[in-house]
């Protein structure tokens, strides 16, 4: 994913230079492997978002020219950092609102002391930590949340976000220009939460990288349901805070689920994008490397406690892992660890979730009559009804399943999984028709 930032995020600097450019090159490197600890520091000096990417695009820009006439210098990503901070004072200078910023201004200048070449060989300071709290604020909305933590620390482009979310680019300019705004009027501290504050604040942090992961691996809108980049940019922030927070289980727990999916990638759709469920999938295919790496970091977890949600949900993807077929998987393991699950929490979704592990344990007819105090809460909820028709499907109540796939479809706002769950109901169909006889 780092590839993939960098790529996004700077090639624009100068799409004409070619690939034996050592300037060019190097400043790739340096943004691929540092930006999101370059402008965290800079955040950190500042203490406003917007002027810190501003003076960092700046340096970007400078580093082109002075790296290609004077050679690349010994600290690049030092040399980047001194840079923006000059180029902070530059544009603090040329503010209208001067005087506003003077005690801003001072700080800088005093960061300017150092002679530059000193100041290129300062080890930069690892903010990162500090900056995800600050993006995964509660006085921020989730959606918000999301994208200043791609924008910020996943460095990927207003464009790009604005993509993930099938919204306009400039809408998502200014969903980012409000909350840059909103942290700097409303006082949210640059720090990371004090120890009585850890759990709730930390349990914020990893509920957006696990929406940023559920909207690559099962996005609700656009052509293809597998958004590939998405899940790399969320596993790359787990990794980053399990980095900076190695005694956190439930941040292990979190990575460890989301690697044991991801595993399943190549297997789960076809060329053209069509989706190819679970029972159906070349096991030969996942990622065992990944798979292992995701089992040994819940079996970690696990080992270190408390137990968590995202523990559990992990264990529950090891089991499905660990299985050569579909049919020999432990299901009702999996029906037990969805019973702790419940114990931290109780949403219909987890329930939901249950119920399908709970039609492999005891039949789709129990699962039709646990699932059915559900409907109240997810009756706009496509995957409720397509696992309804599954029910019924299996039950062999053609009529009810064929109005379950319907109603799914109805809701489905993915033209690839809307395709999926078209196949499976003309299967339905054409199996009722040959029972009937027609």
């Amino acid at each position: 994913m780092a590839r993939l930032r960098c790529a996004r995020l700077w090639t624009w600097v100068d799409p004409l230079a070619g690939a034996a450019d050592t300037a060019h090159a190097t400043l790739n490197r340096v943004v691929r492997d540092s930006h999101g600890r370059l402008l965290a520091a800079l955040i950190a000096s500042l203490r406003d978002f917007q002027l810190a990417e501003d003076s960092m695009q700046d340096a970007l820009a400078s580093a082109l020219v002075h790296w290609r006439r004077s050679g690349v210098p010994a600290n690049p990503a030092g040399w980047l950092l001194q840079t923006a901070r000059r180029k902070a004072i530059d544009r603090l200078r040329r503010s209208q609102n001067f005087n506003s910023k003077s005690a801003q201004y001072i700080l800088l200048l005093k960061l300017d002391q150092l002679d530059v070449a000193e100041a290129a060989q300062q080890e930069i300071p690892d903010e990162r930590l500090r900056l995800i709290f600050t993006c995964c604020h509660p006085a921020l909305d989730p959606k918000t949340r999301i994208a200043l933590t791609l924008r910020t620390l996943g460095g990927l482009t207003t464009a790009e976000i604005a993509r993930a979310f099938l919204d306009g680019e400039a809408a998502m300019a200014q969903r980012l220009v409000r909350a840059r705004h909103k942290i700097a009027k409303s006082g949210v501290p640059f720090r990371v939460p004090e120890d009585e504050e850890w759990a709730e604040r930390l349990n914020s942090v990893l509920s957006v990288i696990y929406l940023i992961f559920n909207e690559g691996y099962a996005a609700t809108q656009g052509e293809r349901q597998i958004r590939i980049d998405l899940c790399e940019e969320a596993i790359f922030l787990a990794r980053l805070i399990a980095k900076l927070r190695p005694d956190q289980p439930e941040v292990e727990g979190l990575l460890a689920l989301m690697v044991m999916i991801h595993a399943r990638r190549h297997a789960r759709a076809q060329a053209d994008g069509a989706l190819i469920p679970l029972e159906d999938q070349d096991r030969a295919a996942w990622d065992q490397p990944l798979i292992a790496q995701g089992i040994g970091l819940v079996e970690q977890a696990l080992r270190r406690g408390p137990l968590g949600p995202y523990q559990i949900q992990a264990a529950i993807q090891a089991v499905h892992s660990e299985a050569q077929t579909f049919e020999a998987t432990r299901w009702d393991e999996i029906l037990g660890l969805y019973g702790l699950l419940l114990r931290f929490d109780g949403s219909a979704i987890v329930k939901l979730n249950r119920c399908v592990a709970l039609s492999y344990v005891a039949g789709p007819n129990a699962a039709l009559a646990a699932s059915q105090d559900l409907h109240p809460e997810l009756a706009d909820y496509q995957p409720f009804h397509a696992a309804r028709a599954a029910f019924y499907h299996r039950a062999k109540l053609y009529a009810e399943a064929l109005q379950s796939y319907d109603r799914a479809i109805e809701l489905c706002e993915n033209r690839s999984a809307a395709g999926f769950l078209e196949k499976k109901r003309r299967g339905t169909k054409k199996e009722a028709e040959h029972l009937l006889g027609l």
